[in-house]
């Protein structure tokens, strides 16, 4: 899923795009237009929407005082709830895709350094919840 030219035909971008417009806007409405992924970002997105209680709770559990989320960046925020998300909800998926998707997701709005704490706080957070799952 990592050939895509540009972000709007990189689904993950797509749903980064979409959940921050929803949490961040809560007027915002939701569509999704006709993409060949259509039916896996409109899963990822409603799934992290409708379980973002559980989300959080998973990620206060398993990160308990190490991080303090409300702090994080707003994209940072949203990154880590739809990846959460996956993590806990596409167990078909490995770690390693959903963490490299994000991180070439994540370069369309974060700089270099942020992208490098990204990927750390993705593998911490994919490990310690597939360990309990698995």
């Amino acid at each position: 899923m990592s050939n895509y030219s540009g972000s709007n035909n990189n689904p993950r971008v797509i749903i980064i795009q979409k959940l921050y417009g929803k949490f961040f806007n809560e007027d915002n409405h939701l569509d999704f237009p006709k993409h060949r992924f259509k039916k896996f970002i409109k899963d990822i997105v409603l799934g992290t929407i409708e379980r973002d209680e559980v989300i959080l709770a998973e990620l206060e559990t398993k990160l308990g005082d190490k991080i303090i989320f409300d702090n994080l960046d707003k994209v940072f925020q949203i990154i880590i709830k739809a990846a959460t998300y996956e993590f806990l909800y596409k167990p078909s998926v490995s770690i390693n895709i959903i963490i490299k998707e994000y991180l070439v997701s994540s370069n369309f709005f974060l700089n270099n350094d942020q992208t490098k704490y990204l990927n750390a706080l993705l593998d911490n957070i994919g490990k310690k919840l597939r360990s309990k799952n698995a």
